[in-house]
């Protein structure tokens, strides 16, 4: 573990190309902070795997030929596990990123994305923070559309200042102390928010939230 300035981040990487796990591992442990459990080839395996290491972050490919991330992602999220899952995904647009976001991923970022981004987004991830890059929302988003009348689109002037540092991965403690309010308070624009986009949790409010061009 690391010396009490900041704590050990582990995780596992579940991915069915191996150099893709061979670079991530190798790049997850150069750098300092970081600790790779262990690596899986499919969502089934990735979900033993997690069972067992209990990492704090999962780094789930989505397209495996034997067993997918969002059945993978499904399966953690019901078992209740404590490990946060971020998505891996290619530039192009990946129909299966929303289902997994909505089947409980805490977000999801490039696969070549800077190191410097991947490390940020893991750690952002490890503290329950929700990592939403607006580079592959612009992809994602055009797949989230609401029923006509589903709910109010309407957000007041706090509640966008909410929902924007909630874009940038700032926790409800941090947004509490930018804008002078309590926790509880942030908790209950957060409520109001995800009812009046019709989400059901920050990453899928922050998607609404681009697509419909509250967030730009």
């Amino acid at each position: 573990m690391a010396d009490g300035t900041a704590r050990t981040i582990t995780l596992i990487v579940v991915d069915d190309h191996p150099v893709v796990r061979d670079g991530l591992r190798g790049m997850f442990e150069s750098a300092p902070g970081f600790e790779v459990l262990g690596e899986a080839a499919d969502g089934v395996e990735g979900v033993d795997l997690a069972a067992r290491l209990d990492p704090d972050v999962v780094l789930m490919d989505l397209r495996m030929p034997d067993g997918g991330g969002v059945a993978a992602i499904a399966e953690l999220t019901r078992r209740g596990a404590r490990s946060k899952v971020l998505v891996l995904t290619t530039y192009d647009t990946d129909s299966d990123t929303l289902q997994a976001i909505e089947a409980g991923a805490t977000g999801y970022l490039l696969k070549d994305a800077p190191r410097d981004e991947l490390f940020t987004a893991v750690r952002a991830a490890a503290d329950g923070r929700t990592v939403l890059s607006p580079a592959v929302a612009s992809r994602l988003v055009s797949r989230v559309r609401m029923p006509v009348g589903a709910a109010d689109q309407s957000l007041s002037a706090r509640e966008r200042q909410v929902l924007e540092l909630v874009a940038k991965g700032t926790s409800n403690r941090e947004i509490a102390a930018e804008l002078f309010i309590s926790e509880a308070t942030v908790k209950t624009h957060l409520t109001h928010i995800f009812g009046k986009l019709g989400a059901k949790d920050r990453a899928a409010a922050v998607a609404v939230a681009y697509d419909r061009g509250i967030l730009g």
